[in-house]
């Protein structure tokens, strides 16, 4: 079966395209300064720009950590002792890797949604995930590096 051909069930697909609007709210930020204004004026400082991107990216790339690791539990010996061991690489990721500037922690937060994706996929090719769940992680990945890509650029 093509993954084209498999329908992304409307609740994970809805929460995913929801899980995206901090990252295009902060790519926005970065392209109008108007914009930018408005929403350090209204919503503070902290939900522009870099701000939002950064800390939101680091709390889904840990999230993503646990749902990995809940994809773990669903086998057994060596093959979930790796997948457990794996599932943690995201959160350490966004722990050790995002300090400093925001073009630094930028480009490592597109460096760990990448490694993710790998991670996604290895998970996948085990079946653990469900059948969609590549179709769905391919789309939302795509738009998190893009809007993250805005930030490291501008």
């Amino acid at each position: 079966m093509n993954l084209k051909d498999i329908k992304v069930p409307t609740a994970p697909l809805l929460l995913g395209l929801a899980g995206l609007l901090p990252f295009l709210w902060g790519a926005l930020t970065y392209l109008s300064a108007d914009l930018a204004l408005w929403g350090t004026k209204t919503l503070g400082p902290r939900f522009v720009g870099p701000y939002i991107q950064l800390f939101y990216g680091s709390i889904i790339l840990s999230f993503m950590s646990g749902v990995l690791w809940g994809f773990a539990t669903k086998t057994a010996g060596r093959q979930a002792a790796v997948g457990y061991a794996l599932s943690t690489i995201p959160a350490l990721w966004a722990f050790f890797m995002t300090g400093g500037g925001p073009v630094g922690a930028g480009t490592n937060l597109i460096f760990g949604f990448i490694g993710l994706l790998f991670l996604d996929y290895t998970f996948y090719k085990w079946q653990l995930t469900p059948p969609w769940w590549m179709q769905l992680r391919l789309f939302l990945t795509a738009v998190v590096i893009c809007c993250l890509a805005i930030g490291v650029i501008f």
